[in-house]
């Protein structure tokens, strides 16, 4: 009878110790899923500045619009540390999802303004960057669906029984998905021009 017990205790820990490691490898999927993301967002932040310096000498008039890119570049930027040091507080992530709207939104407004300065549109320099936002853009889509697909693969594992008997008690709690609200602010900002 001794040997049944520990024969089924032994079993016991080896399936606890499975559970654990499938959690831990889930977790630091979707950190290093994150990572991406704070590459790729990371690069859009630095590219603002430049675009918001070169937009400064055509559109003087428009000076509370390229300050609230600004504005909206560093509540992004203190957003994406903040989420950086911990991607699975979804408090931090959800700050960064409000922070990245805001900025989209402040640089739909600037595009949609530098329309109407048809020197702005043919400068090199702005075109370029224009083109490297975009290209950007669509490389923190791709990173936030990788992002959003470890979290799902995350979440479902820790909330699986008996995975859930496991995964409190241990501290694997619940990961945000990095989503956008708005179904208008899911696309790209989309810059044109030629």
């Amino acid at each position: 009878m001794e040997w049944i017990v520990l024969g089924v205790i032994v079993l016991f820990a080896v399936f606890a110790v499975s559970i654990y490691n499938r959690l831990v490898t889930a977790r630091n999927r979707y950190k290093n899923a994150f990572a991406q993301i704070d590459v790729q967002l990371t690069r859009r932040h630095d590219l603002i500045p430049n675009l918001v310096e070169v937009a400064k000498r055509y559109m003087a008039h428009e000076k509370d619009t390229l300050e609230a890119v600004i504005q909206a570049r560093n509540a992004a930027v203190t957003g994406l540390k903040n989420a950086s040091q911990n991607p699975g507080d979804p408090e931090a992530v959800g700050q960064l999802n409000q922070a990245e709207q805001g900025l989209s939104g402040a640089l739909g407004r600037l595009f949609a303004l530098s329309e109407n300065y048809p020197d702005l549109k043919a400068n090199e320099n702005m075109m370029q960057l224009s083109e490297e936002i975009t290209t950007t853009e669509n490389k923190v889509a791709f990173a936030r669906q990788a992002y959003n697909d470890a979290v799902m693969n995350y979440n479902i594992l820790r909330e699986s029984v008996p995975n859930n008997f496991i995964a409190g008690p241990l501290g694997f709690g619940p990961a945000q998905m990095l989503e956008i609200d708005d179904p208008a602010k899911r696309e790209a900002v989309q810059v044109d021009f030629g």
